[in-house]
């Protein structure tokens, strides 16, 4: 008893079948009238070679030759059946190809879509038994853990001369170094801001910054450190020519924006601690801050208005006032594209 035909009732399914099937009426109507498409299998291989070109006035001899080529299997041990739908409808030995082998393809009637099964009769066949196919018949190849120790040029070769430079090497650092790294670079690529120990250098390339007494750390926000040569470095005379209101580009990286705000931040503690800020309001979101500074006490101090990651407090050393127009985006863009 034949099993009823199963209906599919999933509007996308439904959607997917008639995108599937919308021309399968007419597949083959863009084919020259002496082209047939068959499907090839074969008895020893898993693989199926679908839609296989050939012209009706191919001969058998010649099928056998482009099966030969496709399967390893010599013309004379090829035992080919014909089938539509999956039923055989024609044989043809080994032992018929002086009968049949000169006769061509249009002579048995070929259509589109039918299947020729190459039946392998070779007993000493190379293809039986998945040799050309199932992987695990093959040996693998395994090194010793000294044999790999020994060889140049490998995963733990390059290992080992990392950690003669840094004896704090791991590979997992590395890796998680790596990883920080592509992020940066990616967030900087999107425009937002960049991570803590990140920064753009002159050339606009994201780098790996140690904490310096440029912008405001976190970290140095926490230490509490009595240290303090800024004072003297960075006084009142240091900030003289530089006003509220100016245009300014902030090194490294060339970044822009304008000056908020000029004094001293005794908030800023560290290394960093004494002299005098420069807040700077940025064109774009390169800054680390909105404009506060995190006090002792862990509350916000605000010393002028910017939007989160618009803005820094910047020594007055790598702040050079000028006219800096906003950059162009459109310019930014024609230039990303060159790079790429």
């Amino acid at each position: 008893m034949s099993q009823p035909q199963q209906v599919i009732r999933n509007r996308d399914l439904l959607a997917l079948q008639a995108y599937v099937t919308a021309k399968d009426d007419t597949i083959y109507d863009d084919l020259h009238k002496d082209t047939v498409i068959l499907d090839l299998t074969h008895s020893n291989l898993i693989q199926r070679h679908i839609e296989i070109r050939f012209d009706l006035h191919d001969t058998i001899d010649h099928v056998k030759s482009k099966i030969y080529q496709k399967t390893g299997t010599p013309n004379a041990y090829q035992h080919l059946q014909l089938k539509r739908g999956g039923m055989i409808v024609m044989e043809l030995p080994p032992s018929s190809q002086q009968e049949h082998d000169s006769k061509m393809l249009g002579y048995f009637g070929i259509q589109h879509g039918m299947e020729i099964h190459c039946i392998d009769v070779n007993p000493h066949s190379e293809s039986k038994g998945g040799q050309y196919e199932n992987t695990n018949l093959i040996e693998k190849y395994r090194m010793t853990d000294e044999e790999y120790d020994k060889r140049k040029g490998t995963l733990r070769d390059w290992e080992r001369q990392q950690k003669q430079k840094d004896k704090n090497f791991t590979l997992a650092k590395h890796a998680r170094e790596h990883r920080e790294m592509v992020d940066a670079q990616r967030q900087h690529k999107l425009g937002l801001p960049l991570p803590a120990g990140f920064d753009v250098d002159c050339t606009g390339k994201v780098v790996r910054v140690t904490p310096d007494n440029d912008e405001v750390r976190s970290e140095e926000e926490k230490s509490g450190t009595k240290e303090n040569t800024a004072t003297t470095e960075y006084g009142p005379e240091s900030v003289q020519d530089k006003q509220v209101g100016e245009r300014c580009e902030v090194s490294p990286g060339g970044r822009r924006g304008t000056i908020a705000f000029t004094g001293e931040v005794p908030e800023i503690g560290g290394t960093t601690a004494g002299g005098y800020w420069i807040g700077i309001i940025f064109d774009e979101p390169v800054g680390k801050t909105d404009g506060t500074v995190t006090t002792k006490q862990g509350t916000k101090k605000r010393y002028f208005e910017a939007m989160p990651g618009y803005a820094s407090f910047v020594r007055p050393t790598h702040v050079q006032v000028g006219d800096y127009p906003e950059r162009d985006i459109m310019d930014e863009l024609d230039d990303s594209d060159e790079d790429e």
